[in-house]
């Protein structure tokens, strides 16, 4: 299967880009600065600005899937990448005739998230950054959701909690909507995506994925997120 990544040189797109290699995937990796390295076999990099319709149209083309991971840091700053960049996925994908997109949102998006045990994220931490700093954000992932949902595509909307970085899978659970999870590793959040190029039990539905085995410093998460603002 041909398979077009988006945002394949971020956090998750690396994970997504190894992982359909592994699994056997003809990789197109799209990224608006791809990183360069020598020739690997089923990999094409390929350098688009998601927000240019025309270098998406010729991204899409040839494609069977698409894997979308985009991505900003939090910021009280308007946001439009999400609902933009995958607007324009949609409109190339109707253009060439390719079905299957797995896109990135969030759990904050389902109003049922409030993970089991976690009294001091619950009250203080997600009103503080989920619902003030990344307001913008969520709100854009809110147009994105809507404007895939109305599409007619073969979409799956792929719901992570907190994201972390981890080096390798983990016995991840998924469930539809939402799920009661506090944190989802990259990793586990790119399995999940390759793992529906082949499977149909979340088309046209929503996806929440969680990490058990495994559980970062919350501290160290909000350390690197400041440190990452800084850049």
């Amino acid at each position: 299967m041909r398979t077009v990544v988006f945002g394949a040189t971020g956090p998750t797109g690396r994970h997504l880009v190894e992982q359909a290699l592994s699994a056997g995937h003809e990789v197109v990796a799209v990224a608006r600065r791809p990183h360069t390295g020598p020739p690997r076999p089923g990999l094409t990099v390929v350098s688009a600005d998601v927000t240019d319709p025309d270098a998406v149209h010729r991204a899409v083309a040839g494609g069977d899937a698409i894997l979308s991971s985009l991505g900003v840091p939090l910021t009280p700053k308007p946001i439009t990448v999400y609902s933009r960049g995958n607007a324009n996925i949609v409109a190339a994908m109707h253009r060439h005739g390719v079905k299957r997109l797995i896109t990135v949102s969030s759990s904050v998006l389902d109003p049922r998230w409030r993970p089991t045990g976690e009294f001091f994220f619950n009250t203080v931490l997600d009103p503080l950054f989920n619902r003030r700093v990344g307001r913008t954000a969520h709100e854009d992932m809110r147009r994105m959701e809507a404007l895939v949902r109305d599409s007619d595509l073969d979409w799956t909307i792929t719901r992570p909690s907190g994201l972390f970085d981890h080096p390798t899978v983990t016995g991840y659970q998924v469930a539809q909507d939402v799920a009661d999870g506090l944190f989802t590793a990259r990793a586990d959040l790119a399995a999940s995506m390759v793992a529906q190029l082949t499977d149909d039990r979340y088309v046209r539905r929503a996806m929440a994925v969680i990490t058990t085995e495994v559980r970062p410093s919350i501290a160290g998460l909000l350390w690197r997120e400041a440190v990452r603002k800084k850049k």
